[in-house]
């Protein structure tokens, strides 16, 4: 198997995970700086897994190592994440995201290889701001969130009714709620998709595509200013600062447990249907940011958080989902509480921090 991006927070689990499952196991990466700030391998990578420094936009690298492992499977993590950062990086986000998938797809050829098995990290930004249900009435989809807009602090959508009829988000589901990006990031996602989806098909390859909620846990980069928000509230808390939670407090999020993603990519390198799959994984509890953020503060013993109104453009209001159809097809369910794996994400910060570990703080 052949993990790129594998360097990485879910990648470095993953590899560890299917090394135990009896698998043979190479990573690519070409360890950017923005997540490892010491440019090296990272110490909680399995010592069995081959390492292979390449930038999965560079052909001639991509050629040679799929020449030397032949991979039957090839899990697909590399990307760059940032939201709000692909808005004034957007040529590097498409050139990492989409041109690093076509090049990874022209290796293959090249190469003659194809792969039994492509999975696809894919991500919940893809469907944008979603859709959303007035009070008793019918679903309608938000449309982006513009800087007027949020300057003037008007959080949550409108309705065809008009601003005086409340309105709830509806979970985000693949069939069932159309993708709508509204950064940059989630347009190279929804492409990446898009990509693997049409040369699977024509060549022959099950495809597995899982959209992932927001995916936190011990091991998340430290240094990386546009990592999980779990992480940096982690970090702040635990120097004693006051958590500032962005807007109203009611941003809405699904947090999911990296044991449990890493479950999930298990599941569908065991599913037995060759048809594509394209499944959301979440823990399928919405949870405010406020409502994290008292949490963690908690957790660290920090002062309560404080609501700023301050905001980011490129974050969505709401993102959820419903985990039954991943049990459906997945036989896969989450099993890591919020509470005990936010306590575990806290003391793994508290110790990096003792032990020095670069940060951003």
């Amino acid at each position: 198997m052949l993990i790129t991006g594998g360097a990485g927070f879910i990648g470095s689990r993953l590899s560890a995970a299917l090394l135990r499952d009896g698998h043979r196991v190479d990573v690519l990466d070409v360890l950017h700086p923005q997540v490892h700030a010491d440019g090296e391998w990272p110490a909680d990578l399995a010592p069995a897994a081959g390492r292979h420094r390449v930038d999965v936009t560079d052909l001639d690298g991509l050629e040679d190592v799929l020449r030397e492992v032949r991979p039957e499977v090839v899990v697909h993590l590399a990307a760059e994440t940032g939201t709000g950062q692909s808005l004034t990086e957007a040529s590097r986000h498409g050139r990492v995201n989409v041109v690093g998938t076509t090049t990874l797809l022209d290796a293959m050829t090249r190469t003659g290889h194809v792969p039994q098995h492509l999975l696809l990290a894919s991500s919940r930004a893809v469907y944008g701001e979603g859709r959303w249900r007035e009070q008793g009435g019918e679903p309608f989809y938000a449309p982006v969130r513009g800087a007027a807009e949020l300057a003037l602090g008007r959080w949550d959508p409108i309705g065809p009714s008009g601003p005086d009829v409340p309105v709830t988000p509806e979970p985000q589901l693949a069939g069932t709620v159309e993708p709508r990006p509204a950064s940059v990031y989630a347009a190279t996602k929804l492409a990446q998709e898009h990509l693997l989806h049409a040369w699977a098909s024509a060549m022959g390859v099950r495809l597995s595509v899982l959209r992932l909620q927001n995916v936190y846990g011990a091991g998340q980069s430290l240094a990386n200013p546009y990592t999980g928000v779990l992480t940096v509230f982690a970090q702040e808390a635990l120097a004693g600062n006051v958590l500032d939670v962005y807007e109203d407090g009611r941003i809405l999020r699904d947090f999911v447990h990296v044991s449990d993603v890493v479950a999930a990519f298990r599941c569908a390198l065991r599913r037995e249907a060759s048809g594509p799959l394209l499944v959301d994984i979440g823990s399928g509890q919405p949870t405010t940011l406020l409502e994290v953020a008292t949490l963690i503060a908690e957790l660290a013993g920090a002062p309560e958080p404080v609501v700023s109104g301050r905001y980011r453009l490129g974050d969505v209001r709401a993102a959820c989902t419903d985990v039954s159809a991943a049990g459906e097809h997945l036989g896969w369910a989450p099993q890591t509480a919020l509470r005990s794996g936010a306590d575990e994400l806290i003391s793994w910060v508290r110790g990096a921090r003792a032990a020095h570990v670069p940060t951003r703080a």
